[in-house]
């Protein structure tokens, strides 16, 4: 009597877990209304309206988080508005979801490079020429951002305080 009960229960359990992943979607179909919003999302970024931009991307990835290029457009806002931190966590969701995007690699590079990581952002750069199998315009121009460095920061451009002068 009681294997009978634990392999109704195991069969139960069977087929709800096949029926819910027969119902899912495959990864490379997005949801059009994510993708209509994506558009609207570049359209306002076009315009410069960074607002509205990321007000529908993030829409857009309400909608559909499986949509990769909403990520990769809001870590470049993030990089416009200057915020590398956000950016190289928006570019890290892309690259969870497609981890040879050249584009995100090269995005979260550049955003690594702001921040001071230039190690990291050489893993980048080699990561991307392997998947080029040499060189290509994404890793030339993370080769040349690598090369220019962070950028100087506020306090490093400040003139430094005059030392009070020591007490005999």
């Amino acid at each position: 009597m009681r294997i009978t009960a634990i392999s109704a229960a195991a069969a139960l359990m069977l087929l709800s877990v096949s029926t819910s992943l027969m119902a899912q979607r495959p990864d490379d179909q997005i949801d059009p209304k994510s993708l209509a919003l994506l558009q609207e999302g570049r359209a306002a970024k076009a315009a410069g309206n960074l607002d509205g931009a990321q007000d529908a991307l993030e829409t857009a990835l309400a909608v559909d988080p499986r949509n990769r290029e909403a990520f990769v457009v809001l870590a470049e806002i993030a990089r416009v508005r200057g915020l590398p931190g956000k950016s190289i966590r928006l570019y890290r969701e892309a690259l969870a979801l497609e981890p040879n995007d050249l584009v995100a690699l090269r995005g979260q590079g550049e955003a690594l490079v702001a921040k001071g990581a230039t190690t990291k952002a050489k893993e980048n750069l080699a990561k991307i020429k392997t998947i080029c199998n040499g060189e290509c315009s994404d890793s030339t121009a993370l080769a040349a951002s690598i090369a220019k460095g962070p950028p100087p920061t506020a306090t490093a451009q400040a003139e430094p305080a005059k030392a009070a002068p020591a007490k005999p």
